[in-house]
């Protein structure tokens, strides 16, 4: 995406709690209409940082601005224009999807003349029509889930926090989230601080991650970008009629674990696929010669792509100096 204005801006942002730094000089610029994804193990500095950015706690050292405003001296006037949905919300459970809706809507100022439609769209556009008019406490987790959601955007804000929006909901509920998200990121224009656990839901929905551990930013980019810092070489999966011959490895240039040769191909009888690391991918076409050469038949050649929790372990590891669970070539 092309990137203008800075929604999003801290410099050396720091949170300590005693002895514990819990947010360490964290740097970071999140644009308009960004949906950017905030990964991390839980004790990472997540929810401290999201709640430094709405002005619920003070730094101890650094600053930070959101949509221009300074969230220490103008929270008040900053919370009017973002939304916050808590990974593990409180609804008022005596109360009705409906009159949740309008409680909020009042407390955030909107149009007493448009509160009614847009109290009417949320809950259609949440599922919640039906049993707009029953008490919260008698939803299911995935309801209680969305009516969370609509709370948060009730009052149409410019950026939302949101901290593992599918929790609780069922395949059909996380693609509406993940749909909406997109709608409102592209067509609204929101910004959009994604914390989440589920790296197939950050890989599919954000345009840049960042990666927390132990409070410091340890790595950020796309995650194609940050694939192609990690990975060594080209994975590649061949679909043969045999397991292919050492032989054919020789003069490649082929990474393995060890000086062996032997072990460069990994080979899976019940799918007839081996894998091969080389270190460039203009080796391919010399490999297939090889392997049409020594009279094996190529089904398929694949090369394999990292996906973002390929990425998300390795820099954990790098970042631990833990390769013994998660081994890289």
């Amino acid at each position: 995406m092309q990137y203008d204005a800075e929604i999003i801006q801290t410099r050396s942002l720091s949170r300590r709690f005693g002895d514990t730094t819990a947010v360490d000089a964290l740097t970071l610029d999140i644009y308009r209409g960004e949906v950017f994804g905030f990964l991390g193990h839980n004790g990472a500095g997540k929810t401290t940082t999201v709640r430094l950015l709405n002005g619920i706690l003070g730094p101890t050292a650094g600053s930070c601005r959101v949509l221009g405003l300074d969230p220490v001296s103008e929270g008040s006037a900053l919370r009017r224009q973002t939304g916050v949905l808590t990974e593990s919300p409180s609804l008022e459970e005596r109360l009705t999807a409906r009159e949740i809706l309008f409680l909020y809507g009042r407390m955030y100022g909107v149009d007493p003349d448009r509160l009614v439609a847009r109290v009417t769209v949320l809950l259609g556009e949440f599922g919640l029509e039906d049993r707009a008019d029953e008490v919260a406490g008698s939803y299911s987790k995935g309801m209680r889930q969305r009516l969370a959601l609509a709370r948060t955007l009730i009052h149409n804000p410019s950026v939302l926090f949101l901290d593992e929006p599918t929790a609780g909901l069922d395949p059909v509920g996380q693609r509406d989230v993940h749909e909406l998200v997109v709608q409102l990121s592209q067509e609204s224009g929101r910004t959009i601080f994604l914390c989440t656990h589920d790296l197939v839901e950050a890989q599919k929905l954000c345009h840049r991650v960042a990666v927390m551990q132990r409070g410091q930013l340890v790595a950020m980019g796309t995650p194609e970008g940050l694939a192609q810092e990690l990975q060594q070489g080209v994975h590649l999966e061949i679909t043969t009629d045999a397991c292919p011959p050492n032989d054919a490895l020789v003069g490649l240039p082929v990474i393995t674990d060890s000086s062996d040769r032997l072990s460069a191909f990994s080979w899976d009888e019940s799918t007839h696929t081996a894998g091969v690391w080389l270190s460039t991918r203009e080796a391919i076409p010399s490999l297939v010669a090889a392997l049409v050469t020594a009279g094996i038949h190529i089904y398929r050649v694949t090369p394999v792509e990292p996906t973002l929790e390929d990425v998300y372990f390795a820099i954990n590891d790098r970042s631990t100096g833990d390769h013994a669970k998660h081994p890289t070539p």
